[in-house]
């Protein structure tokens, strides 16, 4: 028996080093080696062959597999001279290791339009840069088929639902009457129209469901999945009320993923990216949910088909929203006709250029290249470094030549973005100000510097947190606003004698006087002026505006009564902003220093305004230094709906927002501040820097 066993061991060894010698690394890539059982090429898409598979690592270790098989996959990629291949285990495989699918099915992408060979590469990183949930795997190999080289490979994954896939909910088969048919499905906007596939209702989008598949589907799934997109999606998308955060589109989509998505098929610049486009419902969820982002070898302006009164034109000053193939394309610019996602879109593409979205680009090009420079230089004295496979733009002599051509594309277009979106974000004018129960500090636009008291006196002085004879007390008063010093207890005052007209009498410094709710000398209305947040303080009895002597800076400069004309959205002496230094005493505002952070509080304790909230999944505040704003990201979106009040260094509150909503600070002087919020019966809290 001991004899018996070790005749096996010795075998198994020998085949092992006969392996090793035989399958040897072509590059420093691994390298892949196929041999199809009766020797025949892959000549179909739809007939396996069955084969064997040797995996020759980094290292030189040879990994083999009986009972593969392969066949042809992709569509207009099938039809050119180096193929992709699909390969299907006999088990499921954890074929590139920890943190990757355990799959049957993987795809072996021949780049073969793509003279850098990494543009799916690149546009994976890019998608793990932002939100998207799944971005394909890219392992770049080289391939021999038959005895055959046929170039250098990248490994990665079949689109299909499954954990480090598409990670949703898989139905269970065959479905029973009480089975829960809402999720999850991977479906697709198909411009070739294959497999099961259904044209939507409004905007003629052919929709492929590619999960549940062909085989498994049962009827009440397709009705459903197709009843949803038919008749809940595309009716919010195309309604009146399209635009509204509860009755439009925006509630049955996951926002994120959408303008995430989105902003990655812009900076990629895929003419493809709306004909084919990935997108999945989970189970319970009423929201559709954007990705992967999948096929990319002709991006970043690898398509001379873009084109321009019959002529070729670059894509690195161009939409996709404009230029590109239809599929989902009426979607977007239906969704470009709303302010908020003109406003999303550019707000978020700037948040991503400002965490370094373009730099880390740059550096996956310059490390995939370095990478490829070996299997790169083979591929190509197969394939031929300047033979047009498809529609390349350009054809260089050499590899660098291509990444250098990508990289410039990838500066330049994302340049262009920054303007184009925000050239299409909506223009938000100053809106009416509406006094809350709060003391208001009113500082001035050119010198930012408060209005003071003096003396009696109005001047500019140095803002100034605590200083209390720079807070005012704003107060209605027939249709207009009275403002109380909360040092003094005296009201604003214009003093100016003589007639009461815009242009007549003007220079006189204002003052504060006995508050007298019926003299229109105290009596002020806040005029909006432009988009930057800024208002004109207009006197009612004088009708002239509050204007700071001169524009200068220093401190006690008089601020004047002064002339009421065309100047006044224009000049910076007279626009002020007015912000909130801390709250008026009322019970609805717990003070921060009350209770220490992250302490459970009794949920009869938490003021009466502040509903019981549950607490999100996998949670962060984040404070963006570049757009001076606050956001919140979350695993679960749809728990973000409770408020969140910020404070300044002294405990004063600052402003009050929604979780889902972006609060901007940009309007606040710089300092500490605090964010403080309540869920689940617990006080939550985080210190930022202005």
């Amino acid at each position: 028996m001991k004899q018996r066993l070790l005749q096996i061991l010795l075998i198994c060894l020998l085949t092992a080093q006969q392996a090793s010698a035989q399958y040897t690394q072509k590059t420093d890539l691994p390298t892949i080696y196929i041999e199809t059982f009766d020797g025949n090429g892959i000549y179909s898409k739809e007939i396996y062959e069955y084969c064997r598979l040797h995996y020759v690592d980094e290292t030189g270790t040879v990994t083999s597999y009986d009972s593969v098989s392969i066949r042809g996959r992709g569509n207009s990629t099938w039809n050119m001279k180096k193929k992709p291949y699909k390969i299907k285990f006999l088990n499921k495989e954890k074929f590139l290791g920890k943190g990757y699918a355990k799959a049957k099915k993987w795809t072996l992408m021949a780049n073969c339009g793509d003279k850098t060979l990494i543009r799916n590469a690149v546009t994976s990183a890019m998608g793990a840069f932002t939100s998207l949930k799944f971005n394909p795997a890219y392992k770049f190999v080289d391939l021999v088929l038959n005895g055959e080289y046929m170039g250098n490979y990248q490994i990665s994954d079949q689109v299909d639902v499954r954990p480090h896939r598409v990670n949703i909910t898989e139905q269970p088969y065959p479905i029973s009457d009480t089975t829960n048919i809402t999720g999850g499905y991977l479906l697709e906007v198909d411009g070739f129209k294959e497999g099961n596939c259904f044209t939507t209702t409004s905007y003629k989008a052919p929709v492929r469901i590619h999960y549940p598949d062909d085989e498994e589907i049962d009827s009440r799934q397709n009705a459903y999945i197709r009843s949803y997109i038919n008749q809940t999606f595309e009716p919010a998308l195309s309604s009146q009320d399209f635009t509204d955060p509860e009755k439009g589109y925006r509630a049955i989509v996951d926002t994120a993923s959408l303008i995430d998505w989105y902003i990655c098929t812009e900076v990629s610049a895929n003419i493809d990216g709306f004909y084919s486009t990935y997108f999945y419902k989970e189970q319970d969820d009423p929201r559709l949910f954007w990705g992967p982002l999948w096929d990319y070898d002709i991006a970043y302006n690898n398509d001379y088909r873009v084109q321009n009164d019959m002529r070729y034109e670059s894509s690195v000053n161009q939409l996709m929203a404009d230029i590109a193939y239809s599929g989902s394309k009426a979607w977007v610019n239906r969704m470009w006709e709303d302010p908020w996602f003109q406003k999303t879109v550019y707000t978020r593409y700037k948040e991503l250029i400002d965490a370094g979205l373009e730099s880390h680009m740059q550096e996956i090009v310059d490390s995939l290249s370095n990478l490829l420079s070996q299997s790169q230089q083979l591929n190509y004295e197969k394939w031929g470094i300047s033979t047009r496979m498809y529609h390349e733009v350009v054809l260089y002599s050499s590899y660098d030549q291509y990444i250098s051509d990508l990289k410039t594309f990838i500066t330049d277009h994302c340049a262009y973005l920054l303007n184009a979106f925000n050239e299409r974000k909506p223009i938000e004018p100053t809106p009416p100000f509406k006094p809350k129960n709060f003391y208001y500090r009113i500082v001035n636009a050119k010198t930012q510097k408060a209005m003071d008291v003096d003396n009696g006196n109005i001047v500019q002085y140095t803002t100034t947190d605590g200083r209390k004879s720079q807070e005012w007390i704003i107060r209605e008063n027939n249709d207009h606003y009275t403002l109380i010093n909360r040092e003094t207890g005296l009201a604003l005052n214009d003093p100016t004698n003589g007639p009461a007209t815009a242009t007549t009498n003007t220079g006189t410094q204002l003052n504060v006087d006995a508050a007298d709710e019926h003299n229109n000398a105290q009596m002020w209305d806040f005029i909006p002026q432009g988009t930057s947040g800024y208002y004109n303080l207009l006197n009612i009895h004088t009708q002239h505006i509050a204007n700071l002597n001169g524009g200068k800076a220093d401190n006690y400069t008089q601020i004047l009564s002064y002339t009421n004309d065309a100047k006044n959205s224009t000049s910076t002496n007279r626009l002020w902003y007015i912000e909130p230094t801390s709250a008026l005493p009322i019970d609805t505002i717990v003070p921060v220093d009350t209770i220490p952070n992250d302490t459970i509080v009794p949920v009869d304790t938490i003021p009466n305004s502040i509903e019981y909230y549950e607490e999100p999944t996998e949670y962060a505040l984040a404070y963006n230094q570049q757009t001076k704003t606050l956001h919140f990201g979350s695993e679960t979106p749809e728990k973000l709906t409770f408020p969140v009040h910020v404070f300044n260094a002294s405990g004063r509150l600052v402003g009050v927002f929604r979780a889902d909503e972006q609060y901007s600070m940009e309007t606040c002087p710089k300092g500490i501040y605090m964010a403080t919020w309540y869920v689940s019966g617990k006080r939550r809290s985080v210190k930022f820097i202005r």
